[in-house]
């Protein structure tokens, strides 16, 4: 049997052994941080066993989903670690937050600082012992045997729902999860991770992409934890909080009112923030609204701007994508490509004269980017004057930087972080990040307004990722005010836009691993037609059929 390692050279091997067995018998070193291989454009642990001639990529954890892989395996650990000094009670994996996941617990209390010491110490005897994370293939009523008599009831509704007849598993020791990544071999690969006590929870610390050896500084994000605790009461007041409960709702028909309900909120909070915005009233002069990619950001400022009317406040608008530099000065990756995600792009100092003209009640002249030219059109540059006590909303990825308005003094401005943050989990132990539900809904609009396809989206993801991490991430923590755009409904509805693109990629695509995984987890979800979607909703923004213009 002849494999070939991408990148290395080609190992000669007897069928049945594991990928890490064959790279031994080739001498073979695999590159730092490997956690996984590549076989047909799939991850696969490590240890798989072959069976016929194949080519292996490796998978490292520089890369997302070789994070990804490792996130999951040490969360395992944590679950295992948690079961054994809790039995009986209850573990949520939920939000990604201060490079690490917050969870929450159900032990009748909260939790205290030596109850982390007592998981601490648990989870650590469990890595020093090597045990081996093992895939398994169950036949359907075994795997639901199993889960029901460990009462792990959000995991037993949800495979109820399956036609599989059989049903993927990864075990470490005495507990089963439902497989969504390959595991590492075995807990002694765990080298490096923490656990802080947080709120009501803890969170699980692990390794960046980008320093994969070492834990990265621990920085508390106060304001993003606050969000997202207050998401996690709006899914109580809807009485779901994984996909089997809105499963549920689905199949019993109160979707509508869920629907609702969830729009609701979305138009208390967007009340609550212009009502804010009011307050500080003539003294903000400029409301500056930053998010990543399919935040909603455009919908976001409409809405906020008929909040801000109500409130006897009249709005102007700027777009800062009519900043950008003429195409021949605009920076470029490495690789050669533009690079319209940097703030360098921007023509800073047209954009800061112009915003300090406007803050004196000068007269401007706003100009009006042509992307098909690469440059601004004179001719279609819009007058703009403001009267005294008018704002001006402003929504751009550089929002929350300093660098982008600096010619505007702080009390001045109100800044705005928004992010579609899923308050929803697959079941307890299972996340849908929050990149993923962006994701999907990049996919669907991307379809339906771009002319891209499914294939295309996911190739340019990764740039758009790199993007976020730079130029968005690193400042939500400076806004006034954050504002969570997902719908906890939404992605049974953006699954019947995405799943039909999904399935097309072909195994030939390096993209068609992703795909799959994607595809994997909506066909969780039940589906929900468009119709009771309220027409200013955000998601429609993706889907098409909204009352607001963009």
């Amino acid at each position: 049997m002849k494999v070939i390692f991408t990148g290395l050279t080609t190992v000669e091997s007897n069928p049945g052994k594991t990928i890490l067995d064959i790279a031994r018998e080739g001498a073979l070193a695999l590159p730092p941080w490997t956690v996984a291989a590549h076989k047909d454009n799939r991850a696969i642990s490590l240890s798989t066993r072959i069976t016929e001639d194949c080519t292996l990529e490796p998978v490292t954890m520089h890369s997302i989903e070789g994070r990804r892989i490792y996130q999951k395996s040490v969360s395992l650990a944590l679950v295992k670690a948690f079961y054994d000094v809790f039995p009986g009670k209850r573990i949520q994996l939920l939000h990604s937050i201060a490079k690490g996941i917050y969870c929450r617990v159900f032990i009748g209390r909260l939790l205290q600082p030596e109850d982390i010491d007592l998981l601490h110490t648990r989870m650590a005897e469990i890595i020093a012992g090597d045990l081996p994370f093992e895939e398994e293939l169950l036949p359907r009523e075994e795997a639901l045997d199993y889960f029901s008599k460990n009462n792990f009831m959000d995991k037993l509704e949800l495979l109820k729902l399956t036609n599989l007849d059989t049903i993927r598993l990864t075990k470490l020791g005495d507990i089963r999860e439902i497989r969504y990544f390959p595991p590492l071999p075995s807990t002694s690969w765990l080298h490096a991770w923490d656990l802080v006590l947080h709120g009501e929870g803890l969170i699980l610390r692990y390794p960046e992409t980008t320093d994969p050896s070492s834990l990265p500084l621990f920085e508390v994000q106060n304001k993003l934890f606050s969000i997202l605790t207050e998401d996690s009461q709006w899914s109580k007041i809807l009485e779901i909080t994984n996909v089997s409960e809105l499963n549920r709702a689905i199949g019993n028909r109160s979707i509508s009112e869920v629907i609702k309900i969830a729009e609701g909120l979305h138009e208390k909070k967007i009340g609550e923030i212009a009502d804010a915005i009011a307050k500080r009233m003539p003294a903000i002069k400029f409301i500056l609204i930053a998010g990543p990619s399919t935040a909603g950001k455009t919908t976001f400022s409409k809405r906020l701007a008929i909040q801000l009317r109500v409130n006897g406040i009249k709005t102007a608008n700027i777009s800062t994508d009519d900043y950008f530099l003429p195409r021949e000065e605009t920076p470029r990756l490495p690789n050669g490509d533009y690079n319209f995600e940097d703030i360098t792009a921007l023509d800073l100092d047209l954009f800061n004269q112009h915003l300090e003209e406007l803050y004196a009640g000068k007269p401007v002249m706003i100009p009006k980017f042509n992307f098909t030219t690469g440059r601004a059109s004179p001719e279609k540059a819009n007058r703009l004057e403001l009267p005294k006590e008018m704002p001006v909303i402003i929504e751009g990825i550089h929002c929350l930087n300093d660098q982008l308005s600096h010619a505007i003094r702080r009390e001045n401005k109100y800044l705005i972080y928004i992010s579609a943050l899923t308050q929803l989990n697959i079941d307890d132990t299972n996340r849908i990040p929050t990149t993923d539900n962006r994701l999907v809904r990049r996919i669907v609009r991307d379809s339906l307004f771009r002319n891209y396809s499914a294939l295309e989206t996911l190739r340019r993801w990764p740039v758009v990722r790199a993007g976020e991490e730079k130029n968005i991430f690193p400042y939500q923590e400076q806004a006034d005010i954050m504002f969570n755009s997902a719908q906890i409904y939404e992605l049974a509805v953006l699954k019947n836009f995405a799943l039909p693109q999904l399935v097309q990629i072909p195994h030939t695509e390096p993209e068609y691993g992703e795909a799959r995984r994607l595809a994997t987890f909506l066909t969780s979800f039940l589906g929900i037609d468009t119709d009771g979607i309220p027409p200013t909703s955000i998601l429609r923004e993706f889907i098409g059929h909204s009352s607001f213009d963009y």
